[in-house]
């Protein structure tokens, strides 16, 4: 019986790695910068302190982008996971004035 699907055609199992789960994915950026989309289109960028299991985010050294803008800055902020459209790792750390 095989657990993670490797082995499956198509699964992206080649190079005999691990099988990464989204719950890996988020366990592993915990402390890194990360953007956040919301579902108003509304982009937050900052370190990611913690999430649940309902994708309630806690972030730091929050940032809000309007339409590519800045809009705002925050020291500490949590979103709601309802409104949470997706997670992504950010290419450029947050630093202040950047």
């Amino acid at each position: 019986m095989s657990t993670g699907g490797a082995d499956k055609p198509g699964s992206g199992g080649a190079g005999g790695g691990a099988v990464k789960t989204p719950s890996d994915f988020l366990k592993s950026i915990r402390g890194r910068p990360v953007v956040v989309k919301l579902n108003s289109g509304v982009d937050y960028r900052g370190i990611l302190a913690c999430l649940d299991g309902y994708m309630n985010i806690a972030m730091e050294q929050t940032e809000e982008y309007v339409n590519g803008q800045l809009k705002n800055k925050y020291g500490d902020a949590f979103i709601r996971g309802n409104n949470v459209l997706y997670i992504s790792t950010s290419k450029r750390t947050v630093t202040d004035g950047a």
